[in-house]
């Protein structure tokens, strides 16, 4: 993909829960496009990326350790 203003750079959002990660990655990405579905990681993470129906790229991350830090 080429590089176009404002596909240059995308918005990441760190969630509480599992659950919150699932709900906004599945209310941000309706009618948008898929690129990493949102997916346990092997770093410790659910994970996924996708760009909006506005062209907005995003990142979707529960880190499942994140109260032991």
């Amino acid at each position: 993909q080429a590089t176009v203003m404002g596909n240059n750079f995308a918005l990441s959002i760190n969630t509480e829960s599992e659950a919150e990660a699932k709900r906004i990655f599945n209310a941000l990405s309706a009618g948008g496009k898929v690129s990493m579905p949102l997916e346990k990681t092997f770093w410790g993470a659910l994970f996924g990326m996708f760009t909006d129906k506005f062209d907005v790229n995003w990142m979707v991350s529960y880190e499942y350790n994140h109260d032991k830090k």
